[in-house]
């Protein structure tokens, strides 16, 4: 595995809003998830990209007491089923799907999930993207449309297949603002899915 310890969390290892504050969410992924978007939304926005590992909480407070104490769970028994645990930094300027394709996760991790900003225009501007354009190009061009609009993704799957999404527009900045479902970012779910 390149660059990312999911097996021995990095020793920047952190549990994403460690106070538990966390909104009631209907499923521990959803929960997880929710729990990175906020997380993230406390760093600002044009951040890196940031890769989570997804532990089951009773499992690492056994196994694992010590971490379990350095993230804070060794007496909160009501605490979230799943832990995210952030990894080490993706490498700047791998792109994205490279850098997933490196990934093989250990059986102790139930999940992952990835943060990551994108720019992305409404579909009604879909029709007015020229012919022919790389990536680089397309880049560059839908970071100088008006319509354009800043969107933090964060996406989260289990060993099992579930899957979860968050995405949070920058000018909606507000955890009441936060869209979620399983399905709204397909591609990055099936990327994440992969690395199991």
């Amino acid at each position: 595995m390149s660059n990312v310890s999911p097996s021995t969390p990095s020793s920047g290892a952190s549990e994403p809003n460690p106070s538990g504050s966390s909104p009631i969410a209907a499923s521990p992924l959803t929960r997880a998830v929710l729990e990175i978007d906020e997380y993230a939304s406390g760093l600002g926005w044009e951040q890196p990209a940031r890769l989570f590992a997804l532990v089951d909480t009773a499992r690492l407070r056994s196994q694992e007491p010590e971490l379990a104490a350095q993230l804070g769970l060794d007496g909160d028994e009501a605490g979230a089923p799943l832990t995210p645990i952030e990894q080490d930094e993706i490498p700047a300027g791998t792109p994205l799907d490279e850098f997933l394709a490196t990934i093989a996760w250990p059986d102790a991790v139930a999940g992952c999930a990835l943060t990551v900003e994108r720019q992305m225009l409404p579909a009604s501007a879909e029709a007015q993207v020229p012919d022919g354009l790389d990536d680089a190009a397309l880049t560059k061009w839908v970071s100088k449309h008006p319509d354009r609009q800043e969107v933090r993704m964060t996406v989260a799957v289990l060993r099992d297949g579930a899957r979860e999404s968050a995405l949070r527009l920058r000018e909606k900045d507000s955890p009441k603002e936060v869209l979620t479902g399983s399905d709204l970012v397909p591609g990055l779910a099936e990327a994440l899915s992969a690395t199991f």
